[in-house]
């Protein structure tokens, strides 16, 4: 493909990655909803049997040559590899096994989606980075931390999608996709590592930039008017990176629960799978290390020490939770509760090495200080030490961002397992495709109700880890305990 073809197939692509991100996940939770709510699951339609992160309701029109064709689109909505005419007229459909079609459909969808996400890439670079009114307002060590290596990511983008494109051009029924990510991801995806863990620095600098610089904030708002962003905010092209490597291993998720057991596209699925978690794990603990950092920074500002200070801020320390409890003092005979001198109030830092006690704050949330002190005890609906046979699922219909160490920030579609509630409206959960736990508010997410539903979400996020070795072996050991 010449470069001007190249750049005319970025052109043409009808969706910016946030607005195809949004729709894929809005169509996903919605699937999930009239899969809950039949009876049985088994009658589901083909259509409605697995969420595809964007599913058009109308085929191709244009009849361009097949490069372009692929992955333009006039309308608001991607295509379906079935839809393409020249899928359509070759005859393979009515050879082709409908799971092998829904494989298909998986593997096109990889490809599309990277596409739409290489044109917001490109358009973070060309209409802000490279911003002439920008450059003159941010000092080089501004734009370095707001931009980060924004041009290495967009490379490694552009030479992933050009051979995924190359793959989709061999043949009109595709052989396979996760070969090719299998070998970017390890040669090549170490640059979202640096880019997500550098997420902390990038979110202060910026929120410093709109208050300390009127010019900045002037330009940014003038930019994002440009019909070319659609509505969309600056700060959703910084986080395309973060979002892009978590939902790319998603959809290697979704094309392995697709292949055939024991085949070698199970296995390719499988050994990308395993990287794609290798890469995402690695991005989130970069961006641990250096919210723990700025977090410890913080808090031993807070903190004064009556007789001998005591030094917080460590490398291999970090918050696990803080809030207020109340304690109880005098005599054992006299403890009760309606003896209210017998308590004080006390405010507590509960770092993973050292309990800090502190001056009395008011208030009290019992349950979730009993998961963080002890996070192996039983919870209310499910031992931690015995196998996961069925529990309540929910499923994430509003994005949640955590604000305590021990919350879990959630996206549109996750499921988790509930672990635990509180009367006051909190989950303990453990989301199914990475096992994260972690509290979050009951009003973000919808309750999964058919048990059926819920058994094949469990079956699937098995087979999904079955290579991950150390998975296993946590698994194991947690069945035998």
């Amino acid at each position: 493909m010449t470069a001007d073809s190249w750049r005319n197939l970025i052109e043409h692509i009808g969706l910016l990655y946030q607005e195809y991100r949004d729709k894929s996940t809005r169509e996903e939770i919605e699937t999930r909803r009239l899969q809950d709510s039949q009876t049985d699951p088994e009658e589901t339609s083909p259509s409605e049997e697995t969420p595809s992160e964007a599913e058009p309701t109308s085929t191709i029109e244009n009849k361009a040559p097949p490069q372009i064709n692929l992955l333009r689109n006039s309308n608001s909505r991607f295509n379906l590899w079935q839809d393409l005419p020249e899928v359509q007229n070759s005859g393979v459909l009515s050879i082709l096994q409908p799971d092998e079609i829904k494989l298909q459909e998986a593997m096109f969808e990889l490809v599309t989606s990277e596409a739409s996400y290489y044109k917001s890439l490109n358009l973070l670079v060309s209409h802000f980075m490279e911003n002439e009114r920008l450059k003159k307002i941010l000092h080089q060590s501004e734009a370095h931390i707001l931009f980060s290596n924004v041009l290495d990511v967009m490379a490694v983008s552009e030479r992933f999608l050009l051979d995924l494109e190359q793959r989709v051009e061999e043949n009109i029924v595709i052989s396979d996709v996760c070969d090719i990510v299998y070998q970017h991801t390890v040669n090549h995806f170490s640059v979202y590592i640096t880019y997500v863990s550098n997420q902390t620095y990038q979110e202060r600098a910026y929120k410093q930039l709109l208050q300390d610089k009127p010019a900045f904030w002037e330009v940014i708002s003038q930019l994002e008017l440009d019909p070319k962003c659609k509505g969309l905010s600056f700060s959703s092209f910084l986080i395309l990176p973060f979002q892009r490597i978590t939902r790319l291993k998603l959809l290697v998720q979704n094309i392995l629960k697709k292949v055939e057991e024991k085949s070698d596209r199970e296995s390719t699925a499988l050994d990308a799978h395993k990287e794609l978690e290798t890469v995402v794990k690695a991005c989130n603990e970069g961006v641990r290390k250096m919210s723990r950092t700025e977090q410890m920074i913080s808090i031993q500002k807070k903190l004064e020490f009556k007789i001998k200070s005591v030094p917080i801020i460590s490398h291999s320390r970090w918050l696990l939770k803080q809030g207020e409890l109340q304690q109880m003092n005098g005599p054992k005979t006299s403890r009760t509760l309606r003896t209210k001198k017998l308590f004080r109030e006390i405010y507590l830092f509960l770092f993973n090495d050292l309990l800090v006690i502190c001056r009395q704050i008011p208030g009290s949330e019992m349950k979730r200080w009993m998961i963080s002190l002890a996070p192996n005890r039983r919870t209310k609906f499910v031992s931690f030490t015995s196998r996961l046979v069925d529990c309540p699922q929910i499923q994430c219909v509003h994005p949640y961002v955590a604000q305590q160490p021990d919350e879990l920030s959630l996206e549109l579609a996750d499921v988790l397992n509930i672990l635990d509630k509180t009367d006051d409206g909190w989950i303990f959960g453990e989301r199914l495709h990475d096992q994260e736990r972690g509290w979050f508010p009951s009003s973000i997410g919808e309750e999964i109700l058919n048990p059926k539903i819920r058994a094949q979400n469990l079956k699937e996020c098995f087979r999904v880890h079955k290579s991950d070795d150390s998975q296993r072996r946590k698994l194991g050991s947690r069945n035998r305990q």
